[in-house]
């Protein structure tokens, strides 16, 4: 027998299983350790590493700039109290005072966070010495209309972070389940963006090229590209971290050079082979605040049904403190018996962020079963058509008991830092 631990939220889900009765592979990225230098210190030498062509002697009188820097919000793991101290520390010695600078939380779709949420993203030194505001995608009197991408997409951003001199994004390079990676000018593109750029942009989802990994053909992540050219982001400042949410690489310079280095680094932290499809995937999310609403953990669901034979099953390990965190993808499933007709309703309206969630899902359910382990409330878990369970142990030992003695199980600890890939020629039809 062996034990495993999944995080789970704040905590772990534990798992016994019978290696005797099982194949059993434990999927996770390549072993990254962090550098021996102290991660502020990798932070600031980056600096000294530029990608791109900016130059501060071009920006005229720098008494006279403003600075805008998007970081993001609660829901992703960017340390931010990292990251700021040598960024700002940087803008100092080039000439910018902090009056010059404000923080803008860059939530996307997202609700606004209020302001007594801040210290969730930001060290209290920078809530005291800097203005920090969180963008709202749906006020329009903050909004700027910049005309369309090349494939048509509406462009309102953000009106005081598009005013700013220099624009600056900050966070991290990993794995995304349809924007191939996170990372770059998406941070503006998508962050700072009004509702309507974000939704068009997304309707670009059911594209084959609109999965995880895939970057330079993926269509809604190269036209995030275009968009953040249109803003005119001057800087990026990404990390790249491992399983651990330890600082493995730091880049810095203009955000499409950052971008096209990062991918590549972020592959040799993230991408792994298997050899085979898996009867049986058990996965965590990553725990908190990775798993902090379904809305966040459906991504670890997209990943671990890139290694499950189609007919498999998919178990995913996600807390969910704060519910399925969007209202709109619940309005849409409330009243329907399955997935199917969510998707039905979904594909019968005008294509929204929130209820787009359903078509993921029901795309996803068409290859495979699903199980979660949860905390959601029974009432949303009937609502969104969810087998859940509180105890993994319990659904594992039903599950097992009903599939072969030589059947295939992966277990991907950290599903949402993983990019898992099948050696070619060994995928079911």
């Amino acid at each position: 027998m062996k034990s495993y631990k999944l995080k789970f939220g704040d905590t772990y889900q534990s798992l016994t299983i019978d290696d005797n009765r099982f194949h059993i592979d434990i999927v996770t990225p390549p072993s990254s350790e962090a550098p021996e230098v102290p991660p502020i210190e990798l932070i600031s030498e980056s600096f000294s590493h530029f990608y791109g062509s900016f130059d501060w002697s071009s920006v005229g009188n720098k008494a006279d700039l403003s600075v805008a820097i998007a970081i993001n919000d609660k829901t992703r793991p960017v340390p931010h109290d990292i990251l700021l101290p040598p960024l700002i520390k940087y803008l100092h010695e080039n000439g910018i005072s902090s009056n010059q600078i404000k923080f803008y939380i860059a939530t996307g779709t997202h609700e606004p966070m209020p302001q007594d949420e801040f210290l969730k993203v930001v060290p209290d030194w920078i809530t005291l010495e800097f203005e920090i505001v969180s963008h709202d995608c749906d006020n329009a009197e903050n909004l700027t209309f910049l005309g369309h991408t090349s494939r048509n997409t509406p462009i309102w951003v953000n009106s005081e972070y598009y005013a700013a001199q220099i624009k600056i994004v900050v966070g991290s390079i990993e794995p995304h389940h349809f924007m191939g990676f996170s990372g770059g000018n998406k941070s503006a593109s998508v962050g700072m963006a009004g509702r309507e750029t974000i939704t068009i942009n997304h309707t670009m989802i059911t594209s084959p090229y609109a999965t995880i990994g895939c970057y330079e053909q993926n269509p809604m992540r190269q036209d995030l590209e275009e968009i953040g050219d249109r803003i005119g982001v001057t800087l990026a400042l990404n990390v790249i971290l491992n399983t651990n949410r330890e600082i493995v690489n730091s880049l810095f310079g203009s955000p499409r050079e950052v971008m096209l280095e990062g991918v590549k680094r972020c592959r040799l932290v993230y991408q792994t082979e298997v050899a085979t499809e898996y009867d049986l995937v058990i996965a965590s999310a990553g725990g908190y605040p990775k798993d902090i609403n379904f809305y966040q953990s459906q991504k670890a669901m997209t990943h671990a049904a890139q290694i499950v034979k189609k007919g498999g099953t998919v178990i995913l390990c996600a807390e969910c403190r704060e519910g399925s965190g969007s209202p709109s993808f619940e309005n849409l499933m409330d009243g329907t018996r399955d997935y199917q007709e969510g998707l039905g309703k979904f594909l019968a309206q005008p294509f929204r962020i929130g209820p787009h969630k359903a078509y993921q899902v029901a795309t996803l359910l068409e290859k495979m079963d699903f199980y979660m382990i949860t905390s959601l409330s029974p009432a949303l878990v009937e609502k969104l058509h969810l087998k859940c369970s509180a105890n993994l142990q319990e659904v594992f030992d039903t599950i097992s008991s009903k599939i072969g003695t030589d059947s295939k199980i992966a277990i991907l600890p950290n599903a949402i830092n993983t990019i898992p890939t099948i050696r070619s020629g060994v995928r079911s039809q």
